[in-house]
């Protein structure tokens, strides 16, 4: 079946019917009376419950946001709160803002707990991800958690994507809606990067997995990173291609970040080679690139196709009219 069907009540005796046509790549509305079965059910909002998941973000420790990070921008709009363990970046007319680890990364589990900016967010964009664009401005590397705001409040969408070596001209872009509402409540937002796999999760339950292999090994990250999370201006494509620009009668937008999760292998800024860590085997020694982490357990697998199978709405490997010949990763066993 290449359609996704949502719906919505519209009236008392009417439905809204929202067909998303994966093949096709469109979208379209129609309308019908109520079903006999029962209603109709949409993949926005806090409709489904997610599977149950070993905690991840457990394993780590909670850091004070002013122990792992430093201003990257926008300085008079990052503000820290508690004593330095929480902090609020912000967008307005006048600036985006955002922070950067002070290390550099190999690899490494990042996460974040962030609570979104309510109302009316069209054309804001919230990024937690890695980069080492500072370094590397004609190859660099880049893994992307991206939260696309909306014209309507719960309709926040969070966006996946991955670079290599420069690979800028194809984007790996795969969307998701959320189970919940991102603006009332401390949401985790997590990276599991290593030399097996990257695992893009939300609330330690995995949305997508990339998984190292030949197909896609020309364009896996792999030189260390930065990790970042900032709010900025995304007015020209973030919400329905930039059909909805950021209406700053509503700023300032206000992501609050409540403590964070950095742990991996850092790399030595005086020798410029990592620090305790290494890539060439599977070691129970290494607590982020070791044997444990190196594929998802059962709980995980499930989580990845609740996530996949009822939240996802859009995969660039599903996306003929964008690629004519699809990546090659898409097609791998």
């Amino acid at each position: 079946m290449s359609k996704t069907v949502f719906g919505f009540i519209f009236g008392p005796n009417l439905y809204l019917v929202w067909l998303y046509d994966r093949m096709a790549s469109t979208i379209y509305f129609e309308t019908c009376p109520p079903l006999e079965t029962g209603p109709l059910v949409s993949a926005r909002g806090a409709v489904y419950a997610p599977p149950n998941v070993e905690r991840l973000t457990d394993r780590f420790s909670r850091v004070p946001v002013n122990e792992r990070y430093n201003v990257a921008f926008g300085g008079s709009n990052v503000h820290m709160t508690n004593n330095g363990t929480n902090a609020d970046v912000s967008l307005d007319k006048t600036s985006g803002s955002g922070l950067m680890s002070k290390n550099k990364y190999y690899y490494g589990f990042f996460s974040a707990a962030m609570k979104l900016p309510a109302g009316f967010t069209s054309g804001v964009v919230v990024a937690f991800y890695l980069s080492n664009a500072d370094v590397f401005p004609h190859n660099h590397d880049e893994i992307d958690i991206e939260l696309l705001g909306h014209e309507r409040r719960k309709d926040w969408v969070l966006q996946t994507n991955i670079y290599g070596n420069g690979s800028v001209r194809t984007g790996r872009e795969e969307k998701f809606y959320l189970w919940f509402d991102p603006t009332t409540s401390f949401h985790e937002y997590s990276i599991l990067w290593n030399n097996h796999h990257i695992v893009f999760l939300v609330d330690n339950v995995p949305v997508r997995e990339v998984i190292h292999n030949t197909a896609i090994s020309s364009v896996y990250p792999s030189k260390p990173m930065t990790a970042y999370t900032t709010i900025w201006d995304g007015s020209e494509w973030a919400t329905k291609g930039g059909k909805y620009p950021v209406d700053y009668k509503y700023a300032p937008f206000i992501v609050s970040l409540q403590s964070t999760e950095v742990e991996g292998c850092i790399l030595n800024k005086k020798s410029n080679v990592s620090a305790s860590c290494t890539r060439s085997s599977l070691s129970s020694l290494d607590p982020v690139d070791g044997e444990e982490f190196a594929k998802l357990s059962s709980q995980q697998i499930t989580g990845l196709l609740w996530t996949r199978g009822k939240h996802m709405f859009y995969s660039y490997c599903k996306d003929t009219a964008r690629y004519k010949v699809l990546p090659p990763e898409c097609n791998a066993k």
